[in-house]
């Protein structure tokens, strides 16, 4: 995909520009942001992962599963100092 630069040329839109200005007195606050706590993890699924889950507490109930399927570590013991 290409446009038209103002001298006539292709440019490619795939390019970097030199900089970038962001007016920020334009910015409105995310709606959606209120609705994560503090303690909340944004992860994002491949759209085929996320296609076979209907909500996010079945992908929870899955991975609770899965962890409670996995061998508990080995627990550390002190070891007694010779001597």
């Amino acid at each position: 995909m290409s446009k038209r630069s103002s001298s006539g040329g292709v440019a490619d839109v795939r390019e970097l520009r030199a900089e970038y200005r962001f007016d920020y007195s334009k910015a409105k606050p995310n709606p959606y942001a209120a609705r994560l706590g503090k303690d909340t993890v944004t992860i994002v699924l491949d759209p085929d992962v996320a296609a076979v889950f209907s909500s996010s507490e079945s992908v929870n109930t899955f991975l609770r599963s899965v962890i409670a399927a996995l061998p508990t570590p080995p627990t550390r013991r002190a070891r007694k100092r010779p001597g």
